[in-house]
């Protein structure tokens, strides 16, 4: 959508979408060939990266500097000792097809194969990015599928209101990788036009985009003592394991149900309290249904007054980033106070007894909740509000 806050505010507020032909990697083969691919900066956008640490960052890690510096910018931070938690899926796969269609055409006899081998390892790649922000760590790297940078950000809520931690640089990215489109066209799991249609009736897959969002989470004893600027309390945070099926959620949401809840008592709220929810919203005939069910049993009397749009209508499915960005998506809702639309529904399907938004609209937001949930059953909810409301 862009490459700062304000170019996304734009673009959620204007109903923009990321979706073009993918230009990055030979997708003649495959049925769909469109996605949310991103613009990067050819060169080094700072003076602090050189060249040659451009060049050789993965196309995923260079999406995640940039928006860690700007967290950090925002923040009013240089760095400094703070554990950072990651959330990423494919991470650094590009540089695996490189060395894998490297080696097929000159076998092991280049040179530069070994460091394809070294980059390709998602702890070099983002503790080059470490380094690189003059952030010390630890670096933590949770890897669960569609969750992961929700994850992430629930991680590192832990690690501050346990005490463990006065702030956390945390977030999640991923970017385009030939091999993980190829696999999600052999599922037969992308809209066969590239365009998601998130919970209309007839929708038929989702579209996969690549992004980053990060966040500082930090103690409102660290935050109010250096005088920084607060855009969000996180309240609640819940995570759960379903057990259903490998790739399909269970059909009426039982795990999604568990995190939501798990969320609200984290937060010491009821569902009537939430004000907008960023849903999962795949497109997928089945999870569009599990988490509609989900919402309903979890809101109960209190559904048809629960807002709901998923954002991957406009930037796709970023995977391992979903839960960050959309958690970022969350924080500029709540800033702006508006609902960022859920697009393309021709249809709505009769799962959505709440109310779907379909354009971008004004509200007063003072809680939000995203959900995340992926492959092998991993689940996640967020819970964020305005600061005070406690």
């Amino acid at each position: 959508m862009g490459g700062d806050w304000a170019a996304n505010a734009a673009g959620f507020r204007e109903s923009r979408t990321t979706f073009r032909p993918v230009s990055l990697f030979d997708v003649s083969k495959q049925r769909v060939g469109t996605a949310g691919q991103v613009d990067l900066p050819e060169s080094s956008p700072s003076s602090r990266v050189s060249s040659k640490a451009w060049a050789r960052m993965d196309r995923g890690t260079k999406l995640a500097w940039i928006a860690a510096r700007e967290a950090l910018a925002s923040a009013g931070l240089a760095g400094g000792a703070m554990p950072i938690v990651v959330g990423t899926s494919a991470a650094a796969m590009p540089i695996g097809e490189e060395y894998y269609k490297e080696a097929l055409r000159c076998g092991h006899k280049r040179q530069d194969q070994f460091s394809r081998v070294e980059w390709y390892q998602s702890q070099r790649q983002l503790t080059n990015m470490a380094r690189l922000l003059d952030v010390e760590g630890p670096l933590r790297i949770i890897s669960n599928a569609c969750a992961s940078g929700a994850n992430a950000i629930g991680h590192a809520f832990h690690l501050v209101r346990s005490g463990r931690a006065d702030r956390v640089l945390a977030g999640g990215y991923d970017a385009l990788s030939q091999l993980v489109f190829a696999g999600f066209d052999a599922l037969q799991a992308l809209s066969p036009s590239g365009i998601p249609r998130p919970f209309d009736a007839a929708r038929d897959g989702l579209a996969l985009g690549e992004g980053a969002g990060f966040v500082i989470v930090e103690s409102a004893n660290s935050a109010k003592a250096r005088g920084a600027r607060v855009m969000a309390e996180v309240l609640g945070y819940g995570a759960a394991t379903d057990i259903h099926h490998l790739t399909q959620p269970h059909p009426e949401g039982d795990a999604a149900l568990l995190t939501m809840q798990a969320a609200c008592r984290m937060a010491g709220i009821s569902p009537g309290q939430i004000d907008y929810i960023n849903s999962h919203g795949t497109g997928t005939p089945l999870n569009d249904i599990a988490e509609g069910n989900a919402i309903r049993r979890w809101a109960e009397a209190d559904t048809p007054r629960v807002r709901v749009s998923s954002t991957k209508s406009s930037i796709g499915h970023l995977l391992g980033g979903a839960g960050a960005v959309e958690s970022v998506i969350c924080l500029i809702a709540l800033e702006k106070q508006f609902l960022p639309a859920n697009l393309n529904v021709r249809e709505v399907d009769p799962v959505c007894v709440f109310d779907l938004v379909r354009e971008p609209r004004e509200a007063i937001l003072n809680r939000v909740l995203t959900n995340s949930f992926g492959f092998g059953g991993a689940n996640a909810t967020l819970i964020f509000a305005k600061e005070g409301l406690r």
